[in-house]
């Protein structure tokens, strides 16, 4: 299938590593000219690296703090300047959900943890949003899709559900106000997915339960109806799709990519 990607101009944040680096790969691979947008030059710059090396549409990269909108616009300006404008946004800066270990008790949860995580990937996808949106709106068309995560569906990590919801919910509200001008906006939730940090991940799990690692990811694979972990390139598979003009029919709704969660019904 023909995503008609090819010469799009995209921002992926969170590009440098795990999912963004999976969605950029996927959307230059389809032909589109992609902005990696991350807080680590060395890190962005292996990410260029890597992708010029797999060929496909120009790749530029932008070291960008996206807690911060003066960096945020900068960033849109200097992808406006390279490329001639903005037509997909993939927002994908966030902490992952288990980089502070196990999440807290009530009583330990203090407010600046949840204070840091709503400005990081709430806020954060916001000022993307805000600064992009103008130049899809004005040229008519435009993509963005915001990656969340399935703890928006389950309890178990307070502060994972909190931001999770909140960008569903956000995301809904930009679907209606920029849908009649051509922009459609949507909200990928991925489950574990394998990445380059999972084998340091499942290890560090592993030690925390006295157990083997392979023990801890045939616990995880047990939880998803596919009956393995999904990986990060397929997450990004979907994410292209979302991004192309084919994906039109969709509009300010939740696509859970985790590989299916066992016995809910999500309608």
């Amino acid at each position: 299938m023909d995503l008609q990607l090819a010469g799009k101009r995209a921002v992926v944040t969170g590009a440098s590593r795990g999912i963004g680096f999976a969605v950029a790969r996927a959307l230059a691979a389809e032909g589109a000219d992609v902005v990696l947008a991350a807080r680590g030059k060395d890190a962005l710059d292996q990410a260029v690296e890597r992708l010029a090396s797999a060929g496909g549409g120009r790749v530029l990269p932008v070291v960008t703090d996206t807690t911060d909108d003066a960096s945020v616009r900068e960033l849109v300006r200097r992808t406006q300047q390279a490329f001639g404008g903005v037509d997909i946004l993939v927002n994908a800066a966030a902490t992952p959900a288990s980089a502070a270990g196990a999440p807290p008790a009530l009583a330990d949860l203090e407010d600046e943890g949840l204070r840091r995580e709503v400005e990081t990937k709430v806020l954060g996808y916001l000022r993307c949003a805000r600064a992009a949106a103008p130049l899809m709106v004005a040229q008519g068309w435009g993509r963005i899709v915001n990656v969340s995560g399935l703890n928006a569906r389950q309890a178990g990590n307070l502060v994972g559900s909190v931001r999770n919801v909140a960008v569903a919910a956000m995301t809904k509200n930009l679907a209606d106000e920029l849908g009649p001008h051509g922009v459609n906006v949507t909200v990928v939730h991925p489950g574990t997915t394998i990445t380059e940090a999972s084998p340091a991940k499942f290890a560090a799990m592993a030690a925390a339960a006295g157990v083997e690692q392979a023990e801890i990811v045939r616990r995880l694979e047990s939880s998803v109806s596919i009956g393995r972990l999904v990986t990060a390139a397929e997450v990004a598979d979907t994410v292209a799709f979302l991004c192309s003009p084919l994906s039109v029919a969709i509009n300010g709704d939740a696509i859970a990519v985790g590989g299916g969660t066992r016995g809910a019904i999500h309608y």
